[in-house]
């Protein structure tokens, strides 16, 4: 007897939940999930569109008695040369224990490192990724990849395999919301990720809205933040400023107050936690942009002394993450709380910063072990 070939078009949102995906593209079948939802695409812009379909911290829950489980799908992989391309990986969880499945096929999008925005597309063909099941009704969440865009086609099981919901959520929701160190692009599965490695130990559901060069303080997502269900809210903000030299001291203290105003107009009391940035070399004392030099690692430019007034270094935006904080918790908001990046990451973890912007695989994990334990006393102050 043929295995069940089911769509996934038809089993989201039930008997499938996609946690972390508010929406989704329609592509010829398939669905491909957006870390965003609908009402945003108008005002999200587009570089940001790529990264939103990157579904860092999406996961499938569902309840199934198959011993064998397949994904169908068609991948997509950026590629900057001289980098090669990576596998596309899965991670499948039960009952605390990941198994992984990855796949070299797909497309792959070439990007030019000499000419911004361009790029070559090299078309690849769909593949299916397999786990194996217990044989017994058990729930599964299903990391999808965090590193690549994800059209799925198919859940394949077993011909007389059942497929409904999973137990209903009841760790906290935990809302994250962050820059490519967020995102991890380097992590090696979407479940090592560090927001996942930090939520699997604090025993919280993430809902993560790490986007790639992309963490500027847009209201867009300080609207989707307000309006999600959350317990507990995490904000990384700073180094995508410093990158893209977007906004100098006069604008960005202003942005966060306006970011954390709209987050509070729906969440007055739900804790959040404003995460300084982590340690980065070049940026650490020398205002943006960084752009990667031809050893692929990131270096700042000194730029003309005359019209640096008011740019931003990291120093100085620890500065001022943590005095905004501080003003704010002294006007009443006593569940607003500052973290200093550089107890996740700092200057002694360098070694750990192959292209002196990111972490490593291991740096993300440690960085993701190191918040798990602030991550849960936050979580739990919301509900003492």
């Amino acid at each position: 007897m043929p295995s069940q070939r089911l769509r996934f078009e038809d089993l989201i949102p039930s008997p499938i939940e996609a946690y972390g995906a508010p929406d989704f593209d329609h592509r010829g079948g398939a669905l491909s999930p957006r870390r965003l939802p609908a009402w945003t695409r108008p005002q999200v812009p587009a570089l940001m569109d790529v990264v939103v379909r990157m579904p860092s911290g999406v996961r499938l829950r569902f309840r199934t008695d198959s011993a064998r489980i397949g994904v169908e799908f068609l991948g997509t992989n950026l590629v900057t040369p001289p980098a090669e391309r990576r596998p596309i990986v899965f991670n499948l969880e039960t009952a605390g224990e990941l198994h992984t499945a990855s796949s070299q096929a797909g497309n792959t999008i070439v990007l030019d490192r000499e000419r911004r925005g361009e790029f070559e597309l090299q078309r690849g063909e769909p593949d299916t990724v397999w786990f194996d099941g217990t044989g017994t009704p058990t729930d599964y969440e299903l990391w999808l990849p965090h590193n690549a865009l994800v059209e799925l086609r198919t859940l394949v099981l077993e011909p007389q395999a059942r497929l409904e919901p999973a137990a209903p959520e009841s760790r906290r929701r935990w809302i994250h919301y962050g820059s490519s160190i967020s995102h991890c692009l380097e992590a090696i599965e979407p479940a090592l990720i560090w927001p996942a490695v930090a939520a699997r130990r604090a025993g919280v559901a993430l809902q993560n809205l790490g986007f790639g060069g992309q963490c500027h303080l847009d209201q867009f997502v300080a609207r989707t933040i307000r309006d999600a269900a959350a317990d507990v809210i995490t904000l990384k903000v700073g180094i995508n400023v410093i990158n893209m030299d977007s906004m100098r001291e006069r604008v960005f203290a202003s942005a966060l107050h306006g970011f954390l105003d709209t987050v509070r107009e729906g969440k007055p009391t739900v804790p959040i936690g404003v995460i300084s940035p982590i340690h980065c070399p070049s940026a650490e004392t020398m205002p943006g942009p960084t752009v990667a030099n031809a050893d692929g690692r990131f270096v700042t430019f000194a730029g003309h002394e005359e019209i640096r007034e008011g740019c931003l270094n990291l120093v100085r935006v620890r500065e001022i993450v943590a005095e905004i904080v501080e003003q704010r918790r002294r006007a009443g908001d006593a569940a607003l709380h500052y973290v200093d990046g550089l107890s996740l990451f700092g200057a002694e973890d360098a070694s750990d910063l192959p292209d002196d912007l990111h972490p490593s695989p291991a740096g993300y994990r440690r960085m993701g072990e190191r918040f798990a334990p602030v991550l849960q006393q936050l979580a739990e102050s919301g509900h003492a």
